[in-house]
């Protein structure tokens, strides 16, 4: 039996990683801005992570939520503490997709509606009510086509207030993410996310902020939309959550009741999981990466606004996005041949920057001065 060949590759193995480095299995080092589409939120092998599985592992890895698993409740303590979001109740699952899959469904349970509001360029997942809510026509198969979701421009108020006009009485849930990822590292602004919350607050929608990319400390506010300072009804997460350990999550306002059987999973939130996401909740907090993550990412932002060829540099935190002309696509490629670093792409010409929370300035420079020779070279 062979893999089902769906992922275009790097010809790298890589075998070793600490902290913000890699190695293959030829011992070439490279320095990873990228950690596997912002899953590695704490740096590899971190000591307090990897004693945290170890210790949990030599115990109990698994049991279903047919039992008591104290840790998910110290995890979902750890959460609301970091987060700022006490008073919300969290429901855990393995992944962003699945994550998004739950905050839809609960909001339909909730208004008992059936249109969502998604927006252009938007990426929620790879499953059936997440991927229809994902801009991206290649991606959805024939089964999962819908009318019940609707793609409006994104960072329009007026479009949106239009569309709450004519049909607002049927929308169940507005999902949008702080920053697109996929997207291109295109920012949600003030505006629109206030209007959204005044919005879902006028017509009873539900407003699920998808912070599975973005959120975790990413942009130096725990989830990606605190910067507006309004409240949403459901954060979805993943990614950095577990730092490359499959979990993901969403944290649910107190308005929502639960009931038995309205949403479930197997493996969602088992022991092994959970000691990974709160070991890294344990990081964050005590290494103070939120903090971390905006100074560094200033620093980066206000350094990269300097290079005379880049076009355009959106994000915040260590979400950064690089715009470069078309006829310079092939930067980021170069990065990783020639100078070992990797990094993402939101196709076809923006460089994704985004590495672990706890890079240094020495870490961010290296990157400066590898890009101003691409660039020099190009």
């Amino acid at each position: 039996m062979d893999l089902f060949n769906v992922y275009p590759i790097n010809p790298i193995n890589i075998v070793k990683a600490k902290g913000s480095t890699v190695w293959d299995e030829a011992g070439v080092e490279y320095l990873d801005l990228y950690g596997g589409h912002a899953v590695i939120s704490i740096g590899h092998t971190h000591p307090h992570y990897v004693e945290s599985l170890t210790s949990q592992l030599s115990k109990i890895g698994f049991y279903s939520n047919s039992v008591e698993i104290p840790i998910q409740k110290r995890l979902a303590s750890l959460l609301g503490e970091v987060s700022k979001k006490d008073d919300y109740a969290l429901f855990l699952c393995n992944s962003g997709a699945e994550a998004n899959e739950n905050a839809l469904k609960l909001a339909s349970f909730y208004n008992k509606r059936k249109k969502v509001i998604a927006f252009d360029k938007a990426f929620h997942g790879r499953t059936s009510l997440a991927v229809a809510a994902t801009d991206n026509p290649s991606i959805v198969a024939p089964v999962n086509e819908t009318d019940n979701v609707v793609f409006l421009p994104f960072n329009d108020e007026e479009a949106l207030s239009a569309y709450f006009a004519a049909h607002g009485d049927a929308v169940s849930s507005v999902i949008i993410e702080g920053i697109q990822g996929v997207g291109g590292i295109r920012e949600a602004s003030i505006p629109f996310l206030k209007l959204i919350r005044t919005l879902c607050d006028q017509y009873n929608a539900v407003f699920i902020a998808d912070s599975v990319q973005c959120g975790y400390g990413r942009t130096g506010d725990f989830y990606s939309h605190d910067y507006a300072g309004v409240s949403a009804d459901i954060y979805t997460m993943a990614k950095g959550m577990g730092n490359g350990f499959p979990i993901g999550g969403i944290a649910i306002a107190p308005k929502f009741v639960a009931t038995y059987g309205m949403l479930g999973t197997t493996f969602g939130g088992n022991h092994l999981a959970c000691a990974a996401a709160l070991s890294v909740l344990e990081v964050i907090k005590s290494e103070n990466l939120l903090v971390n993550a905006r100074a560094v990412g200033d620093y980066l932002l206000e350094e990269l606004r300097g290079f005379d060829k880049v076009t355009e540099v959106r994000g915040r935190g260590l979400m950064i996005g690089v715009e470069l002309p078309v006829e310079l696509a092939s930067v980021k490629k170069d990065l990783l041949i020639k100078n070992r670093i990797f990094t993402g792409e939101a196709k076809p010409n923006v460089i994704r920057i985004l590495p672990a929370l706890n890079i240094n300035k020495d870490i961010a420079d290296r990157f400066l001065e590898a890009l101003d020779e691409r660039l020099k070279n190009a």
